[in-house]
């Protein structure tokens, strides 16, 4: 008897601790998932560009995340990366590109040869990488684009403030509204 107590109590220790050591990972949607980043060309060849897809490409060339990347390259960005102890040039600082292209540190193992990182934060930077979800025969079935890694955000502020924060050595406050109002582009 005492034996089936001992035993009981070491597994439930090692079930506790297998589930205390997974719970200090984050597992959030940037994890690797086997799908890879296909760049904004691809996003664009056909699609996402014309009026009844509503002008997505467009809108997203005119924006300041298009030029996230550039902005990085600037004398200033360096400026501000030896402030925060970091080795410029700030396009070679992992916690600055992070912000500046995908929202996340880049792994390379999820890049296709069609990803540039300097078009900066563009659309697989939202939406997750498109490698399985870009084909038209699975962009025009959403639950299907969703099943192949397409992320769609109920709360779009959730994801944005994920670099627009505090954290960021530029930050001036962010009013969500205006600026969606600059790159919103419902129609899909």
């Amino acid at each position: 008897m005492k034996f089936l107590k001992v035993r009981t109590y070491i597994i439930s220790t090692l079930i506790i601790a297998v589930f205390l050591l997974l719970s200090a990972f984050d597992f959030t949607a940037n994890e690797f998932t086997g799908y890879k980043y296909v760049g904004v060309t691809k996003c664009v060849g056909a699609c996402h560009k014309t009026e009844s897809q509503g002008r997505q490409f467009e809108i997203w060339k005119n924006s300041e995340h298009a030029n996230a990347w550039e902005t990085l390259g600037t004398e200033e960005a360096d400026k501000i990366a030896r402030e925060k102890g970091f080795n410029p040039p700030a396009t070679d600082v992992p916690e600055c590109v992070r912000c500046h292209v995908l929202g996340k540190i880049i792994n390379p193992e999820e890049l296709r040869n069609t990803f540039d990182k300097t078009e900066g934060v563009q659309c697989e930077s939202c939406h997750g990488p498109g490698s399985d979800y870009m084909k038209m025969s699975i962009m025009k079935d959403s639950p299907k684009s969703i099943e192949n890694g397409l992320l769609v955000y109920e709360h779009y502020e959730e994801l944005c403030i994920k670099c627009h924060n505090e954290e960021s050595p530029t930050f001036k406050g962010f009013e969500f509204d205006s600026y969606w109002s600059k790159i919103s582009h419902q129609k899909p």
